[in-house]
């Protein structure tokens, strides 16, 4: 198969893949090794996904962390009657404010509480309780896809002591900014279509032990949810470290697993033998996330970082990846822990607590408009290729990949990638047309290859590492 005049043929086709064609077609001839050193990034972008990022509002953010603030503690065992403070009175608001989002979608953005009981844990819950997330979904338009993605952040606070029901607990950074992008996604995003689902959740008891994001990666996986992206938003408003004095608002973390929680055994059975120790579903996540969000937004840098979370901690999206859905978690790059899980007070001349003069607002709306690239741009994507599958039958220096369609309507054509062994990203995007076949000049034994599906607006699914196959 000639790729070369394959790819010239759909350029012809689909102006934006001029710039695919001149960074991965262009760089290297078929004969001779490649110089990978930096991701390949395709220059277009959608103007609808432009417009939307360009709606995102810091102000509006502001606003929300504020409000969210003014209800004193949003502790998950606080008060639920009053309607000025307590979690009873912040999950109402929340909900509220939703609604009035879904009024302006026309009414195709769903609100709900989803409430679930929590029994006595012996740790942090003392008592049966009920909690409820605020679920807000907007449906898919295409009824051929069945796909879901999922933005949360966690709408609970907590002072120092994590059993405080009654403390000024304001919670501005941990996590109203990230229930504030969520709700600022939710806004901006509820009054345009996609043909995939997305789901905006602030859910609850993320401080007592993330039974909220349990509780939802649990009704997903019951009520059969074709879950294929989780982002969760906790701490993403901080941009100066007090501790060690550095400012950083260009560089956002997001954390994911190597090793998948579920069927870890199988996993690494097949990474033993393959080396793709770093290809889990979430770590093609991770890579999308920072292929698409550093192509839409300025100024952005997505850090990878090769742990389920930070150091032997855990957030929202832990218990979708315990259940086998691909989810990460981003996070700003420098936490500063005096305005982190802290009474507060003044010591020693330092003002300690999570109030929102230590949020910038700049920043997370930042944060939102890299969220709001990805959930764009995967939504109006095809769904990812199936049964993907590098051929193994003889020994070769070429490499054949080989895979099937996705389900729903089939996409305008595939990208193939590759990396070397020892980079973290995707260094070449190969365009190889409308086909679920292909044999390209490179061994097997030097590179990983992925395959993703691409519509004719240059909208990709996320990558899908091949398993070797006869």
């Amino acid at each position: 198969m000639n790729i070369g005049k394959k790819t010239i043929q759909w350029r012809k086709r689909w102006p934006w893949m001029v710039a695919v064609s001149l960074l991965v077609v262009g760089s290297a001839r078929w004969g001779s090794a490649p110089s990978m050193r930096a991701q390949t990034v395709i220059q277009k972008r959608d103007p609808a996904i432009v417009a939307m990022i360009n709606d995102v509002s810091a102000e509006r953010i502001e606003a929300t962390i504020r409000k969210l603030v003014g209800f004193h503690t949003r502790h998950s065992l606080s008060e639920t009657e009053s309607d000025e403070r307590g979690i009873g009175a912040a999950r109402r608001w929340i909900k509220a404010e939703l609604e009035r989002y879904a009024e302006a979608s026309g009414g195709r953005l769903q609100v709900e509480f989803d409430p679930f009981i929590v029994e006595p844990d012996g740790r942090r819950i003392p008592h049966r309780v009920e909690m409820k997330n605020v679920l807000a979904r907007l449906p898919g338009t295409d009824p051929e896809d069945d796909r879901v993605l999922i933005v949360s952040g966690h709408y609970d606070s907590r002072a120092s002591d994590a059993m405080d029901t009654t403390g000024f607990a304001p919670g501005a950074n941990d996590d109203g900014s990230g229930t504030a992008v969520v709700m600022e996604l939710a806004r901006v995003m509820s009054r345009r279509r996609f043909p995939a689902t997305i789901i905006f959740a602030a859910v609850a008891g993320e401080e007592q032990g993330l039974y909220g994001s349990r509780h939802l990666a649990e009704r997903a996986k019951r009520e059969g949810w074709n879950v294929v992206a989780m982002i969760t938003n906790d701490i993403v408003g901080n941009t100066l470290s007090s501790e060690t004095n550095l400012r950083d608002n260009t560089h956002l973390r997001v954390f994911s697993e190597g090793i998948p929680a579920a069927n870890a055994e199988a996993f690494l059975r097949r990474i033993r033998a393959t080396g793709g120790e770093n290809d889990s579903p979430a770590r093609q996540l991770a890579r999308y996330i920072k292929e698409v969000g550093e192509r839409y937004v300025d100024q952005m840098n997505v850090v990878m970082i090769y742990r389920r979370d930070r150091f032997l901690r855990g957030g929202d999206h832990t218990p979708f990846s315990r259940l086998g859905f691909a989810a990460v978690r981003l996070s700003e790059m420098n936490e500063d822990f005096r305005h982190q899980h802290q009474d507060v007070r003044v010591e020693d001349g330092v003002q300690y607590g999570d109030l929102p003069e230590f949020v910038d607002f700049a920043y997370a709306a930042q944060v939102a408009r890299v969220n709001l690239a990805v959930l764009a741009n995967l939504a109006m994507a095809p769904g990812a290729p199936r049964s993907v599958g590098i051929v193994v039958r003889g020994l070769t220096n070429k490499t054949t990949l080989r895979w099937q369609p996705p389900a729903g309507h089939a996409p305008a054509g595939y990208y193939v990638l590759m990396r070397e062994t020892t980079s973290p990203i995707w260094q070449r995007k190969i365009f190889v047309g409308d086909t679920t076949e292909v044999t390209l000049p490179y061994s097997k034994d030097n590179y990983f290859f992925a395959v993703q599906s691409v519509d004719a607006e240059g909208h990709e699914s996320l990558p899908v590492f091949p398993v070797p196959v006869r």
